[in-house]
């Protein structure tokens, strides 16, 4: 697969926006089936897709709007394939009600979402980090999905790869998080050599590659996770959003019924957060103050990490990779020490609350917010640091 694509490509090593990395990360992933419609700051997804999927034999749709093109993703994803879609802040609001289907439904499906600033139209062309709570809050009722944060464009390949692999191991959406700063930055990107791709069944989905290492340390199927046995195989098989039993039948009135799928659909990732929960840390042995960044934020917070250590400072870095699920007992380890927390973040708060529930009144957590489309300078975080008073 990836011989043909590096074929169709001319060239191994690309110089590409983070946004066509999305692309190749997902016909390296061996995505089947997208459907999307044009929106700034993601519109370079749809296109790299219209181009590159006929030429590999596999659909492209634009479809009429944002409800339209989630739907048509699920309904592919029931008949097997791996499958696909591209939004920025205003089509993800679209969104939210089949996102909440497919996790009832337990579809597998993966979402691009590349950022802007808003509310509603608010700065199509200008970056943010705005929809960090709505990609776990956005749609009603309890529920949990996954959603990964890059931070290069070589590490936004990657984690589609990954996220393909998440969604269909845990039969979840899995949004891969942009902004338009990582959408349209351009860096140097190696194609891995993917050997084996498998996806006769869903579940049993895998890919080894010589210079690409899976972020999931494992994975062993849960008897909380039901087998997928999509359409055309045979089978009558019936899905549906409604609360149902373990046949797949509607079952709205019983609390008991309800309260055992719902809290299977949430277990059934939380059970195993240690292999779906990535991050990175950096000089946090004997760290009193920790900077916790994601995504593109997390480049410069890494800078002005450095900085600090050079003044003497005792400051720490930890990386969420992984947004979605939050891991609370993770977290709280690893800021035993730690009498302040720095959470720059390209809004006006939104990670920020999670983490000040797992410290509690323990911990001086202060946020580092930058709105308006330009990310933070290392200087900027670097002044918060300096001015944390022991």
């Amino acid at each position: 697969m990836t011989n043909e694509i590096i074929r169709l490509v001319g060239k191994k090593d690309l110089f590409i926006q983070g946004d066509e990395a999305t692309v190749y990360g997902a016909l390296l992933a061996d995505c089947k089936f997208f459907a999307g419609y044009p929106i700034t700051p993601a519109t370079e997804v749809a296109e790299g897709m219209a181009i590159w999927m006929p030429k590999l034999g596999r659909v492209c749709v634009q479809m009429e709007d944002e409800i339209a093109s989630i739907a048509a993703v699920i309904g592919a994803s029931c008949t097997g394939v791996r499958a696909m879609t591209a939004t920025s802040g205003p089509g993800f609001s679209l969104m939210q009600e089949c996102i909440g289907y497919a996790c009832m439904a337990e579809t597998p499906c993966v979402i691009v979402n590349v950022q802007r600033g808003g509310p509603s139209t608010g700065q199509p062309t200008e970056a943010a980090q705005g929809d960090i709570m709505q990609t776990m809050w956005g749609t009603h009722g309890d529920h949990q999905i996954i959603a990964l944060a890059p931070k290069s464009v070589q590490e936004t390949l990657d984690l589609t790869i990954e996220a393909f692999n998440l969604s269909d191991d845990y039969r979840v959406p899995v949004v891969v998080l942009l902004d338009a700063e990582l959408g349209h930055m351009r860096e140097k990107v190696v194609l891995p050599e993917v050997k084996n791709i498998k996806v006769e069944e869903k579940i049993k989905s895998n890919i080894e590659s010589d210079n690409f290492k899976p972020y999931r340390k494992h994975f062993k199927k849960s008897s909380k996770i039901p087998n997928f046995k999509h359409f055309g195989l045979g089978y009558k098989t019936y899905i549906t959003g409604l609360t149902h039993d373990e046949r797949g039948f509607p079952v709205t009135t019983s609390a008991e019924v309800h309260e055992d799928l719902v809290t299977r659909l949430i277990d059934k990732i939380l059970d195993d957060i240690d292999n779906v929960w990535y991050y990175e840390d950096y000089l946090i042995d004997d760290a009193e103050i920790m900077v916790i960044s994601y995504g593109i934020t997390s480049r410069p917070a890494a800078s002005a990490v450095k900085m600090a250590r050079e003044k003497g400072i005792k400051v720490g870095h930890i990386r969420l990779i992984t947004i979605w699920p939050f891991n609370y007992e993770k977290i709280k380890e690893l800021l035993k020490n730690v009498h302040t927390v720095i959470v720059p973040e390209m809004n006006l708060g939104q990670m920020i609350h999670p983490i000040r529930e797992v410290v509690g009144k323990d911990v001086k957590v202060i946020l580092a917010p930058r709105i308006g489309g330009a990310i933070h300078s290392p200087k900027e975080i670097f002044k918060y640091i300096g001015e944390v008073k022991p």
